[in-house]
């Protein structure tokens, strides 16, 4: 089965096609068949599709939503010099995925799209007004453009969290904001966590229920997850992606009362104060020159900038501290693992991350961890660490396209 993934940002569309059948994933060989990344949809978007085994195109067109966008990407699809193994028309896509952001606690699971699916997925704009709304203008145009006959899935990010008990996910204020707002923590970065998770057992042979790991997806946007027996125990991020972890914009973990005293001071709106929380703080924020680590590195390299420093500091700090929390409430941990552009692809962000957890039995191989980087999954972990190390870049799209099948074919979850 062909399988259509598609993720809409406000402003963007990626998209993969992903051939997958149940022997497929048995064997662990879905096929990626073609992929690609729309940016800056609104405007003159930069465009960069790719065929599996093929050079990367790069375009760009004036597209002015959404709609607009998937357009392009199905003349692209269908174009015969385009070539993707197995399609010629959309009759070759059997079924679209989605990835949308929240899913309150209506769903725990990925569903099949329809009226009633639609409906509770605008009831959680609120939750996630920057997300939600975009998920859905993809689901909107994918609707039109492939029609009534193509099956199409839900895939929540918030779903895989959604096994987290009530000492996890509820805030210490009054509970009745729970019972009238649903006010909690949901998390997200679901699918990441689940892949990694899934990965992790498939490289060392446990069973989910043996699987008690901490997985660090670390990006742009970076969350911890604490999974005990397989399940999520707890996560970083909060009701909304603002909580938990330091990231490139975001400054995660925060006193409540600091938006209250900006408001006072700086004679700004709550709406200008969260602007600010979101996307002018995090590392972006302490360095005062870049949300991007790669450009940080290079900056402290060549002139040991104290602001630079003091963001990479800090954001591994947070990060070593969620470890160490997350290890204290599963009562020890089988290994961390680490994704996410930062995660997969920085072997000096990990080692500063883990320097100083030795007192927990946790120690790098430095040889192993230098060599973990674009795409390789593997154990970085010295021979003497009480605690595994592995590096495993996430592959959410997979599970995107994994649990559309298995919605469609109606049959229970099996990775």
């Amino acid at each position: 089965m062909n399988i259509f993934v598609l993720n809409c940002g406000s402003s963007s569309l990626k998209f993969q096609i992903i051939e997958t059948d149940l022997d497929l994933i048995k064997d662990d060989k879905d096929r990626t068949l073609a992929k690609g990344l729309i940016e800056r949809v609104g405007s003159q978007a930069i465009i960069s599709f790719q065929v599996e085994g093929q050079p990367p195109l790069k375009q760009a067109a004036p597209l002015r939503d959404h709609r607009a966008a998937l357009n392009y990407v199905i003349k692209w699809i269908t174009d015969p010099e385009t070539e993707i193994p197995g399609i010629r028309s959309l009759e070759d896509i059997h079924a679209i995925g989605h990835r949308v952001v929240h899913g309150e606690e209506r769903f725990k699971k990925s569903v099949r799209i329809d009226k009633e699916v639609i409906a509770g997925i605008e009831d959680c704009i609120d939750l996630a007004p920057l997300h939600n709304p975009a998920n859905l203008k993809g689901i909107y145009a994918a609707r039109e453009q492939f029609g009534p006959s193509t099956p199409q899935v839900a895939v929540f990010d918030t779903s895989f969290h959604s096994t987290m008990p009530e000492i996890s996910y509820l805030y210490a204020i009054p509970y009745q904001t729970y019972r009238r707002f649903k006010v909690r923590k949901y998390g997200f970065h679901g699918t990441s966590h689940r892949y990694i998770s899934y990965r992790y057992r498939k490289l060392t042979g446990k069973e989910r229920e043996d699987t008690n790991i901490i997985t660090l997806h670390l990006g742009n946007g970076s969350s911890a997850c604490a999974i005990k027996g397989g399940n999520s125990l707890d996560t970083s991020m909060g009701m909304t992606p603002l909580d938990g972890l330091m990231m490139g914009t975001r400054c995660g973990d925060i006193d409540p009362t600091v938006i209250e005293y900006l408001m006072h001071k700086e004679g700004t709106s709550i709406d200008e104060v969260f602007s600010v929380l979101n996307k002018r703080s995090g590392v972006l924020g302490i360095s005062g020159l870049t949300n991007d680590m790669r450009d940080l590195l290079d900056e402290i390299k060549e002139h040991q900038d104290r602001r630079a420093i003091l963001a990479v500091e800090m954001f591994c700090g947070k990060v070593r501290k969620y470890i160490g929390a997350y290890t204290a409430e599963m009562n020890g941990a089988d290994a961390i693992c680490f994704a996410g552009g930062i995660g997969e692809n920085s072997p000096e962000i990990r080692k500063k991350i883990i320097t100083g957890l030795d007192w927990l039995g946790i120690e790098l191989d430095d040889s192993l961890n230098e060599q973990a980087y674009g795409g390789k999954a593997m154990k970085i972990s010295s021979a003497k660490s009480r605690v595994e190390i592995f590096v495993i870049p996430t592959n959410e799209e997979l599970i995107l396209a994994r649990d559309t099948l298995r919605v469609v074919l109606n049959v229970p979850r099996i990775w």
